[in-house]
């Protein structure tokens, strides 16, 4: 019997994902949960297999969430599961302890077969992310600016870029207004931008969700 986390806040997909691993594997248990406390919660009092992690969750970063798991349970093999295209958040989450990155997409195809993977102790990467990394590692790869920036500069980037304000990001993070507003500071130096538009107008050419 596999007992398998899923860490994702949107209750229809975690209901999506259920269905698929119990129609895809021979026997698995099933746990849920929406949002980071709860998560940790859960790592910390009962053992699990496999967990599969939204990057997106209440309450933190995904990247620091992983840390934070992989920190309290290191053999807990982490499949991230996102809509964010590989070559935003991959090699992060690798970088943080992930065993497999998927995309939302994919997930139908490739769920069960990454679950088998990582459980045998492996891990699992598709073929386009494969090739994407090959050539990361082999210096065809122009550094981009925004990977100057740290895990939390990045996802706060991301939020500042879709529109949200100071507030909202520190409530949806669970910082101060004034953490965030330090955070934002740091994004437009490194970034060599001026407000808040000029870095909407950088995430759209950099096709930054």
């Amino acid at each position: 019997m596999l007992n398998i986390l899923i860490a994702e806040d949107y209750p229809l997909f975690r209901l999506g994902v259920k269905e698929l691993l119990t129609d895809g594997l021979e026997a698995v248990r099933v746990g849920e949960c929406d949002n980071a406390h709860d998560l940790f919660e859960l790592v910390r009092r009962k053992k699990w297999d496999v967990l599969i992690l939204d990057i997106t969750m209440p309450g933190t970063t995904g990247t620091e969430a992983l840390k934070h798991v992989k920190k309290a349970c290191p053999t807990l093999p982490v499949i991230v599961l996102t809509m964010h295209p590989e070559d935003q958040y991959a090699v992060r989450m690798f970088k943080a302890g992930a065993d497999a990155y998927l995309t939302k997409v994919s997930v139908p195809e490739e769920l069960v077969t990454a679950v088998k993977k990582v459980v045998a102790g492996g891990r699992y990467v598709n073929q386009s992310l494969g090739e994407k990394l090959v050539h990361l590692l082999h210096g065809g790869h122009e550094e981009q600016p925004q990977e100057l920036l740290s895990d939390r500069e990045y996802e706060v980037m991301r939020l500042l870029a879709s529109g949200k304000t100071v507030s909202e990001i520190a409530q949806h993070l669970h910082l101060g207004t004034t953490t965030i507003s330090t955070y934002r500071a740091r994004i437009l130096e490194k970034l060599r931008l001026k407000n808040n538009a000029e870095l909407m107008r950088y995430a759209v050419q950099q096709g930054i969700e």
